[in-house]
């Protein structure tokens, strides 16, 4: 459900008006250093279609607010799904055991007028029977595409959110997001083996992108495709050998096992690998990492993050050096440094933490083709599925869905099996090679951080490093 102005849906169910929102949050944080209330009304629909049929559609809809209030390095917190005055009152009461600031307040977020995304609901511009013809469509097509398709799974998901930031000084921000995403996963069988392919993509947009005709028939293509690929596939090698990561999705690698490290909770508490090293070389020359939530329609996108703060680029590394990190507003106050709008939480229920947007590293001089040639043997790593990853050291478990053998500067058979082992800060003094091709991901990511996911975009250049550890079966 649309409606001519979206933020009347945070007021639709209670007595509560903006002016009486403005002035509790003034009344509950006065004593306050920081902080604000939170006010989310989202509305969300999931479809699966799988084995021929459709196995799911669930549609909900949440309104609610968190209130935090800041003093020093202590945080306050707390949440409720009913918008109203004496919840707020209540909720403001949790904030009484917090020492009275004796600094000076926080100055509220810049102003900004940043639109990075349309305000219309993805919700309501296609009908229930066209999205679950779509999924059908997509079902028909991939088992056509070869007899040896014995699966076949698509799904649909929407959200759209009005979310609101009252401060004790006056300050309001509003912003509306959409997020849609289509992924289609496929099951091969020959003689008895089956194999895995899946392609998705999707962003801050309506669903007419998804039901392009062309764009459908593309992730079919390639979900279809890696599958067949798979179903060649022999014993991965294991060891130390250099490894040739494909550009877009691939960077996966460097948001886990580099940008966690980067955001400012974990520097200021001194527990990430790069706490303490501001200005000194973390990397090989050439490498450039940036994250950077301004970028329209982007799945990782925000006008403004989770505290009122306009998203902007960040240069993190560059050419090797570390420059700065991400920072919502309590770290960047105790650091002494300007946030970059990188506050962002799950939802209302939950208090804002420096988070990464859209992570990548920039392109480079070189040719991929002449990169690729340069490898006497090792691994070209397509694509990546699960993986583990230790913040504190950076060390990553990465398991690869689509890699192949590198033999004399050519391709050779596809693996199975492969996962790369390493840690991010060696990952990027071994950067030997960095394309000209850089990528965003197709926009499927999500990240976890203390009990709380976000959507987030990768993104890299083809990436030749000079050695990783392989765990392989071979």
């Amino acid at each position: 459900m649309t409606t001519t102005d979206p933020r009347s849906l945070l007021y639709a169910d209670s007595k509560l008006t903006p002016d009486d929102a403005r002035a509790i949050t003034a009344e509950t944080l006065a004593s306050c250093d920081d902080g604000e209330l939170y006010l989310q009304h989202s509305v969300t629909e999931a479809f699966t279609f799988d084995d021929g049929r459709l196995k799911t559609a669930d549609y909900s809809r949440d309104s609610g607010f968190g209130l935090r209030g800041v003093s020093g390095e202590m945080t306050g917190f707390a949440h409720a799904n009913d918008i109203s005055a004496a919840a707020i009152r209540r909720a403001g009461e949790t904030l009484q055991l917090l020492d009275p600031a004796t600094g000076q307040t926080t100055p509220a977020p810049r102003r900004s007028n940043q639109k990075l995304y349309t305000d219309a609901s993805p919700l309501d511009a296609v009908p229930f029977a066209k999205k679950v013809a779509l999924l059908e469509q997509i079902d028909k097509v991939a088992r056509a595409r070869d007899p040896r398709v014995s699966q076949v799974t698509a799904s649909l998901a929407a959200s759209w959110n009005v979310v609101e930031i009252i401060r004790a000084d006056g300050f309001r921000a509003t912003d509306i997001r959409p997020l849609v995403r289509l992924n289609v996963s496929i099951v091969a069988e020959v003689n008895g083996r089956r194999e895995r392919g899946s392609y998705g993509f999707g962003g801050r947009y309506l669903y007419d992108r998804l039901f392009d005709e062309d764009a459908c028939a593309h992730a079919v293509d390639e979900a279809v495709r890696q599958a067949m690929v798979n179903l060649e596939s022999v014993d991965a090698p294991a060891g130390e050998m250099p490894v040739l990561l494909a550009p877009g999705w691939p960077g996966i690698i460097l948001h886990e096992a580099v940008g966690h490290g980067l955001e400012g909770d974990f520097n200021r508490k001194g527990t990430s690998a790069f706490s303490g090293k501001i200005g000194e070389r973390v990397a090989a020359p050439g490498v450039t990492i940036v994250d950077d939530g301004s970028i329209a329609d982007r799945r990782g996108s925000l006008s403004i993050d989770d505290e009122g703060t306009p998203t902007e680029e960040t240069v993190l590394i560059e050419d090797g050096i570390l420059k700065g990190y991400m920072q919502d507003r309590l770290n960047a106050r105790l650091m002494g440094v300007q946030p970059t709008g990188n506050g962002r939480r799950e939802s209302y229920q939950h208090a804002p933490m420096p988070r990464m947007t859209n992570t990548f590293m920039r392109g480079g001089q070189d040719d991929p083709a002449e990169m690729l040639a340069g490898m006497k043997n090792g691994i070209f790593a397509q694509g990546f599925g699960g993986g583990q990853v230790d913040i504190v050291s950076g060390r990553f478990t990465f398991s690869c869905t689509e890699a192949y053998m590198v033999e004399n500067g050519k391709l050779g058979a596809p693996i199975k099996g492969a996962t790369l082992i390493g840690d991010g800060p060696s990952v990027l003094t071994k950067v030997q090679g960095i394309g000209n091709d850089m990528a965003l991901d197709d926009g499927i990511g999500m990240c976890g951080k203390g009990g709380q996911s976000v959507p987030a975009g990768v993104g890299q250049p083809t990436l030749l490093v000079g050695g990783l550890t392989v765990g392989g079966t071979a």
